[in-house]
């Protein structure tokens, strides 16, 4: 089933979001739907307005809703606060990773699930990350870039996550990282999360994701498969430049 921008119901929607940081008009627009457990890879140039997006979806104070409206399962998100869509089931992973320094690793975990509802149990994250296991007491801002990466997706599993936003989860890792993190991600996909991934890197995005968004200066440009972007030269060269 392939991401659409009709009026359809659907597990996730977005409506004409538009938003703004200060006067600069950075989502002009955006209307898209993801069946459930469906991976969309969210794709365009630097400075095209894709983290935006993602920040806008999970209500982040920057950059401002300035209209439009957003739904997951049913319930309208759209006029909620950060921490109300977290607990409704979005989970952003920025690009910074956001550890929270001088606590370990298992204190970072255990801090993600202070607020209900809760996800996955330690005992479950360490089943599927053990290099966290190995790494429970040691004092978390001290990890290298792919471990932190790899307890930033924890941490987003740790609560009861229904959305999961990834931005540039493989920014800076060296590839024998950056196959980890696929791998995981894979596993996140059986698991049925639906997911939308912004990644500098458009073809390993693209080979995860059953679904690609395409955005230029803000506005959605082109929707389809992945397949469709990966067959595509001439759409690649235009807005991805690859």
């Amino acid at each position: 089933m392939s991401v659409t921008a009709t009026t359809a119901p659907s597990f996730f929607s977005c409506r004409e979001l538009n938003a703004f940081y200060g006067e600069s008009y950075v989502v002009q627009g955006v209307s898209f739907d993801i069946p459930e457990g469906d991976i969309v890879a969210l794709l365009g140039r630097n400075g095209a307005g894709k983290s935006s997006t993602l920040r806008t979806i999970a209500r982040a104070n920057q950059p401002a809703l300035s209209s439009g409206e957003i739904w997951l399962n049913g319930q309208a998100l759209h006029n909620m606060k950060p921490f109300e869509a977290a607990r409704s089931g979005i989970q952003l992973v920025c690009e910074d990773r956001r550890i929270i320094p001088g606590v370990t690793v298992e204190e970072n975990l255990i801090l993600a699930q202070i607020a209900q509802p809760l996800g996955w149990t330690l005992e479950k994250i360490y089943s599927h990350f053990p290099k966290l296991e190995e790494r429970r007491k040691q004092e978390a801002s001290t990890l290298s870039g792919g471990e932190q990466q790899m307890l930033a997706l924890a941490r987003a599993l740790a609560r009861d996550v229904k959305l999961l936003l990834l931005d540039e989860p493989y920014e800076g890792l060296a590839p024998v990282i950056v196959q980890e993190i696929e791998r995981m991600l894979q596993e996140v996909k059986k698991m049925g999360i639906t997911t939308i991934i912004v990644e500098q890197n458009a073809v390993a995005a693209l080979k995860l994701a059953d679904h690609a968004i395409i955005i230029d200066t803000g506005v959605i440009v082109f929707t389809g498969t992945a397949q469709e972007v990966l067959d595509n030269q001439t759409l690649r060269e235009e807005y991805l430049a690859i």
